[in-house]
């Protein structure tokens, strides 16, 4: 084989002409992480949807449930604007909105992250968390991902209906990136009701069940779809700051309806999901740093 001269002369100063091994890029890496990812989440959908449909009715019958309580909220501010045409400046056709985005998002939240926060305790208390931190993928992403309640995409699909026939009433016609901004305040709903309840959750490493409290959380959802304009006060500051349930829908459907007069809502409800998920994170590693496991 013929040789080059820069090959000799490596040949010559004890070199090998052998080239190191292409090593992948960071860009590369995180393509093979996040294709393995989706892999694991694919096989948890796929195993959701054999439990669900080994469980028809059970299936059908939360749908019904959900589709009730919804309309029972409906019918509750088509009675309470009998006596009223507002609330503070949010007219009927608004709050109607309102309480479809609430239900839309709390849906949404329910179909990915609530059965699996609620599970936690029992992960904990039956030392099946065990087996799960010893996957070779992040404990935190099983926990969370584990399941997924199919019939409250169903159920969102109405919200979107309820909402849609609100804008009508309105004559409402949102541009392409109020709706795009609209679903991005809503998946940041979503992170912040996601955060706070496994935060909660994860109380369970010490009380081993914690399934009251977590559940004490989802009631508050019921705060989230009245007006912010309804309260004032303490209370008011409280569920914006502390427990941001008056950001997680009114500041999306202000976004749709042309009510926002600047962006610092948008900009505190942004701030509020990325404190929760971080503060959530935190609390979910020194409870892991605890565990002792079942056995111990």
């Amino acid at each position: 084989m013929k040789r080059s001269p820069q090959n000799l002369k490596r040949e010559a100063a004890g070199g090998s002409t052998l080239q190191p091994p292409h090593l992948p890029g960071p860009l590369s890496r995180l393509r093979q992480h996040a294709s393995r990812y989706l892999g694991v989440y694919a096989a948890l959908w796929k195993n959701s949807i054999a439990r669900e449909m080994s469980f028809k009715a059970n299936f059908l019958l939360w749908i019904l449930v959900e589709t009730l309580w919804f309309a029972m909220q409906l019918c509750f501010i088509g009675v309470l604007y009998l006596h009223t045409e507002h609330i503070g400046t949010w007219t009927k056709w608004q709050v109607v909105m309102l309480i479809g985005a609430s239900h839309f998002i709390q849906q949404v939240f329910q179909a990915f992250f609530l059965i699996n926060c609620t599970n936690l305790s029992e992960l904990v208390r039956s030392g099946k968390l065990d087996f799960l931190l010893l996957l070779p993928v992040n404990t935190r992403f099983v926990v969370s991902f584990r399941q997924v309640d199919l019939g409250a995409f169903v159920n969102a699909a109405s919200a979107v209906a309820v909402m849609a026939y609100a804008a009508r009433q309105m004559h409402l016609a949102p541009s392409a990136w109020q709706v795009a901004g609209f679903l991005a305040l809503c998946g940041a709903g979503v992170a912040i009701h996601y955060s706070l309840m496994f935060l909660l959750a994860s109380i369970s490493f010490w009380t081993v069940r914690a399934q009251g409290i977590v559940w004490g959380y989802y009631n508050l959802f019921n705060v989230a779809r009245l007006p912010d304009e309804a309260f004032g006060g303490l209370f008011k500051a409280l569920f914006t700051f502390a427990l941001p349930m008056l950001l997680v829908s009114n500041v999306p459907v202000r976004l749709l309806t042309d009510k926002l007069s600047s962006p610092g809502p948008i900009l505190l409800l942004l701030a509020m999901s990325a404190v929760c998920f971080a503060v959530s994170e935190w609390g979910w590693r020194a409870s892991t740093r605890r565990y002792t496991s079942a056995s111990s």
